[in-house]
């Protein structure tokens, strides 16, 4: 990949003892018990010592949350945590090829404990079993734990493993680095790390479960290291590779591993004892998890490339891998991203890839139970399927209610007693939000899309405010209405009114009144006190200006391109102040932020939120 080096910095004598003011970072040693609980779902690796990185990045407010520094510790990265961090995440792994090759690297910069890099299904390997696949260019640094919960460290970038695509589609190991391969070459790179940073913030911030990143460690040409923190990194795929091979004994020990954290975590609550009842309960929360997080990927137009190897998301439905994921700022439901040797799936049919996942879990559970394995279809009709198209449907009328602006108060009751309004209501918002271009499909950059042409946020956030000037007596017209809630992609043709379309707006606004008034008659409140309450917060959930997938890739080229370039405390300020901009939740307080001290980072901010206005249409 080059000799260039960036000015070199290395761990200095100080770190290098036990009493260091930072003694969490000496827990991060590449020990994690699924090396001994699973043994057969890890590929263990000695690392050394990789030089010539520099700290671009370092999350304060996460390393506090996990006890990885002190509550008290400013945001500053003085030389000592530049060290500790440098120590303990600069490493690259010893693979096969260096082996083969009888490389020799000092001793003294091989470290004492192995790593792992982890075993699970992937579609695009060429064995659909999951015998070969698995972090291909990752390992897991290990396992930290403050205030009795536990947090997963992984990093990417370490290396080139055994379980990347091109070692097996090519059957041959690849030096780290090689140039002759992409993703195959084990390296990541600043842009990535940045990407993932800016998002996974930003949908955290919001409530979404996401990993989220620790710190990016940069070197020459653009790589880097990047590192990534959750309570539990295990995804369905780290358990459908032991279903796929028939591996009871494992697959068991995987779920037990995985059952025995989540109660750890304070996650499983009021879990049963007895193993049979255990399993039971386990289904139970996977039909949850993902019943909710499918209907709030659709909701919010959040793009993850769902799929039946599981592989794309985590067990709890937390985000992972920001590669292919976007939020959109439309229901742009025909975009697929072109991965080269197919193409993903759709937004819309994330669902019923969700219910898949299900699916499978079920037959998982059964086939734990009694050590039988019966065909996958048979439990198309499991009652964890039906129970999932069921809640899935109840997430989305929640959904809805929310996005609106009632508050849990009102939520709740409508929810309980008028479902029928409610899905009369969602019905008219969903004609509108399925409305695509008469351009017919387009090639976007990464893939293919037929343009979405009506923005719903705008008409959700306007409609109350007109209401309460006018009177919720007086219908909004049809002109008003289309012009509202038009799109930057929505054409002249796109506009015309039809019959069907001019009964769908009179409908969207008679169901939409029905329910503030239903509300207004429970609560004796009335109805323009109730309507206002729903304009405040609807305000603030249905932002005019809300991050999409390009806005954050021109942002993160921005702050790439940036003379001079920002140092991490830098970054760290400018996140903080852009992802408050992104606040969405109306309950939530907002910081305020200090434009005398942070004028620089302001003007910054102000041009990355003028990007997020350009691109609030797109993907």
């Amino acid at each position: 990949m080059g000799n260039t080096k960036l000015k070199e910095s290395r761990p200095s004598k100080e770190t290098s003892k036990v009493n260091s003011g930072f003694p969490k970072f000496q827990e991060i040693d590449g020990n994690h018990p699924l090396k001994k609980q699973v043994p057969e779902a890890v590929v263990e690796y000695q690392v050394r010592t990789r030089h010539g990185g520099n700290v671009a990045f370092f999350n304060f407010d996460l390393a506090r949350e996990i006890g990885l520094i002190p509550e008290n510790h400013p945001d500053e990265l003085t030389k000592e945590l530049k060290d500790e961090i440098l120590k303990t995440f600069s490493i690259v792994i010893i693979n096969e090829y260096d082996m083969m090759n009888n490389f020799n690297f000092p001793k003294e910069e091989i470290r004492p404990n192995t790593y792992m890099a982890t075993r699970y299904l992937q579609l695009q390997h060429p064995c659909k079993k999951g015998t070969t696949s698995g972090d291909g260019r990752s390992i897991w640094n290990g396992q930290l734990t403050h205030k009795g919960k536990s947090y997963d460290i992984s990093s990417c970038g370490t290396g080139a493993t055994k379980l990347s695509p091109a070692c097996n589609i090519n059957k041959k190991f690849y030096q780290t680095g090689d140039p002759t391969v992409s993703y195959g070459c084990g390296y990541s790179e600043k842009d990535e790390g940045l990407s993932s940073l800016f998002f996974s913030e930003v949908l955290a911030k919001n409530g979404l479960e996401t990993e989220r990143v620790l710190a990016i460690i940069e070197f020459a040409k653009g790589l880097a290291i990047n590192v990534r923190v959750h309570d539990n990194l295990l995804r369905p795929s780290h358990m459908f590779n032991h279903l796929k091979q028939n591996n009871l004994p494992t697959l068991k020990r995987m779920v037990d591993y995985y059952i025995e954290r989540q109660v750890k975590n304070k996650i499983y609550k009021n879990a049963p004892t007895d193993s049979k009842s255990l399993y039971d309960y386990f289904l139970n929360k996977v039909v949850e998890t993902f019943a909710q997080m499918s209907a709030d990927f659709e909701d919010q137009y959040i793009f993850c490339w769902l799929d039946w190897d599981g592989d794309n998301i985590l067990m709890d439905g937390g985000i992972i891998d920001y590669g292919s994921v976007r939020q959109f700022g439309l229901y742009h439901h025909e975009y697929r991203y072109d991965d080269v040797q197919r193409w993903s799936t759709s937004i819309k049919e994330q669902k019923q890839k969700a219910r898949y996942i299900v699916q499978t879990f079920a037959q998982i559970v059964d086939y734990i139970k009694n050590e039988k394995k019966r065909s996958i279809d048979d439990y198309k009709n499991h009652h964890a399927v039906q129970s999932f198209e069921k809640r899935f449907f109840d997430y989305k009328n929640r959904n809805i209610l929310m996005k609106m602006g009632f508050n849990s108060k009102f939520t709740a009751y409508l929810l309980e007693n008028h479902r029928k309004d409610i899905e009369e209501f969602r019905n008219d918002f969903t004609y509108f939000e399925m409305a695509k271009s008469v351009k017919g499909p387009q090639k976007v950059p990464d893939g293919i899309n037929w343009n979405a042409i009506f923005c719903m946020r705008d008409i959700l956030r306007e409609l109350p405010q007109l209401y309460l000037n006018r009177g919720l007596n007086e219908k909004i017209s049809e002109n008003e209405f289309l012009d509202i809630i038009k799109s930057s992609y929505a054409t002249k043709t796109d506009l015309k009114r039809t019959l069907r379309r001019d009964l769908k707006i009179r409908s969207f606004q008679k169901n939409y009144v029905k329910l503030i008034n239903l509300a207004s008659k429970k609560f004796k409140e009335a109805p323009e006190k109730v309507l206002l309450d729903v304009s405040m917060r609807s305000s603030v959930i249905n932002k005019y200006d809300r991050v999409t997938g390009d806005s954050i890739t021109t942002i993160v080229n921005k702050v790439m391109n940036r003379k001079p370039k920002l140092s991490a405390e830098e970054i760290s300020v400018v996140l903080k102040e852009f992802v408050e901009y992104q606040n969405l939740n109306p309950d939530k307080e907002r910081r305020t932020s200090n434009f005398e001290t942070e004028k620089e980072q302001s003007r910054l901010v102000k041009g990355m939120l003028q990007i997020v206005r350009e691109y609030r249409d797109g993907i």
